[in-house]
């Protein structure tokens, strides 16, 4: 090798050192995604950070990795993270690069502790990339389990919630005035059916239309009981139809729906539970039966 094509590699290399150091100072420059601070996203993000926790640590470095991820095309993904984050009530007030970052940090943390497993066990890789797509799905599996949270107590709580409007509305209030008088009487203030509610009022007091305020509820919880009474209650208002009682029969088929759904539920635990008996009932015959098999396997009789 000649000493001109020796200086060419150093060179080469010395460009790419270059390079590398002006890309992270670039990224070192940018500035944080601004923290959200209004609407239901920075009342989140408020509540959250005002608990404590190790998530006010890790804030401020996520929105930093966010802001690098805001320049990468995916706006496709960004859609249908957004629509998980809002179906999951906007948990933690995330962004959808806030996300993204946190599938990073998790993806990195996790692979840590993967690598000095696998330096430990000299298993050659494994836990780094167990632990790494763990660490890289553990947001989505926060933020499905968020989703399924809501959902659930949203379910179980509209039937009784729509009782309670249609009582108010047949002693004489409006639909607004119902909602507020059954959100004032909620114990649990964390209750999703409770912020949902919450959500409309406040939307309804900005302005916002009933139909508009109900298909933008029937969008944040997308399940079959909320889109059957946010329709109902549209068709009363188009139609004309006394809205007090609409939401009774609504109530009622809701309630049915409820009941139906138990009976299902409980039909199939009976076959369910057909895996588990047999499990247990092998063990036992195994427990009983092995040390006759022993015995005769070496020779002994019974």
């Amino acid at each position: 090798m000649t000493p001109t094509t020796t200086l060419f590699e150093y060179l080469g290399l010395g460009l790419v050192g270059l390079a590398i150091l002006v890309f992270v100072y670039q990224l070192a420059l940018t500035p944080a995604e601004v923290q959200p601070d209004v609407g239901v996203k920075g009342l989140k993000r408020k509540a959250v950070l005002d608990e404590g926790g190790p998530f006010n640590t890790l804030e401020p470095m996520m929105r930093w990795l966010a802001a690098r991820i805001a320049s990468l095309p995916i706006d496709d993904m960004r859609t249908s993270i957004n629509a998980q984050i809002r179906h999951a009530g906007e948990y933690l007030g995330l962004t959808a690069d806030e996300y993204l970052a946190l599938s990073v940090f998790g993806a990195l943390g996790f692979g840590a502790v993967g690598l000095a497993l696998d330096t430990y066990a000299e298993i050659g890789g494994i836990f780094v990339l167990m632990l790494a797509a763990l660490g890289m799905l553990l947001p989505h599996l926060q933020v499905s389990g968020e989703i399924e949270r809501r959902f659930k107590q949203v379910n179980r709580g509209l039937p009784f919630a729509i009782d309670l409007v249609a009582l108010t509305m047949s002693a004489g209030l409006d639909f607004p005035g119902a909602l507020r008088q059954v959100t004032e009487k909620t114990s649990d203030k964390a209750d999703a059916l409770y912020e949902e509610m919450q959500r409309i009022l406040q939307e309804l007091e900005l302005g916002r239309t009933r139909k508009q305020a109900l298909l933008a509820f029937a969008d944040r919880c997308p399940t079959e009981a909320v889109r059957d009474f946010t329709s109902a209650v549209v068709q009363a208002e188009e139609k004309g139809n006394p809205l007090a009682d609409v939401l009774q029969i609504q109530a009622t088929m809701l309630r049915m729906r409820r009941s139906v759904a138990a009976e299902e539920s409980a039909a199939r635990a009976g076959v369910l539970m057909m895996g588990p008996l047999l499990l247990i009932f092998g063990t036992i015959m195994l427990i009983i039966l092995g040390p006759f098999a022993v015995n005769i396997m070496s020779g002994n009789g019974i």
